[in-house]
């Protein structure tokens, strides 16, 4: 019988380029000349930390990180942005959680979904990850189309499609 797996992950190097090119970004451009403008990213944690003078700088490199990772082919539900919070001096910081893994009630709210869509195949949850079965290719390409269309919080990706 033909399955494929529900995933969500992220491309560790391809999040790593998206902040290294904003980095380099904010060298370059001329409205942060001068600021303390910093944006690091901490792979054990996956986290990116965010660091300037003001607001509206951070919501600058905010605009500059979606763009650049829309370029590199990560999604921006990836990204999860927490509120901006003052630092020490006249400092602003914005942590940004990167998602990885489907939740459990992520996980039933999608198996729920493919029950809903009524299309002969069934669907399991192994951990992280839901794995679909069903009799024809053509059901598992129905899923995968209507599940894409679906707008949930975190991004999905199908892989391992076996005949």
């Amino acid at each position: 019988m033909p399955t494929f797996d529900i995933v969500s992950k992220y491309d560790i190097q391809e999040v790593e380029n998206s902040v290294n090119m904003v980095t380099r970004d904010i060298t370059n451009r001329y409205d942060f000349r001068g600021s303390d403008t910093t944006i690091t990213f901490n792979k054990k944690e996956g986290t990116i930390k965010i660091e300037s003078d003001s607001d509206m700088r951070i919501s600058a490199v905010r605009d500059m990180l979606e763009k650049r990772a829309i370029g590199r082919s990560v999604a921006l539900k990836t990204f999860k942005f927490n509120d901006i919070e003052k630092g020490s001096g006249m400092t602003v910081r914005q942590k940004v959680e990167l998602q990885e893994g489907i939740s459990k009630e992520n996980a039933k709210k999608v198996n729920k979904m493919i029950k809903e869509s009524k299309l002969k195949v069934q669907s399991q949850i192994q951990g992280e990850q839901i794995r679909v079965t069903g009799k024809k290719i053509d059901d598992l390409q129905s899923i995968i189309a209507f599940l894409k269309n679906e707008n949930l919080d975190i991004p999905l990706q199908f892989i391992n499609m076996k005949k």
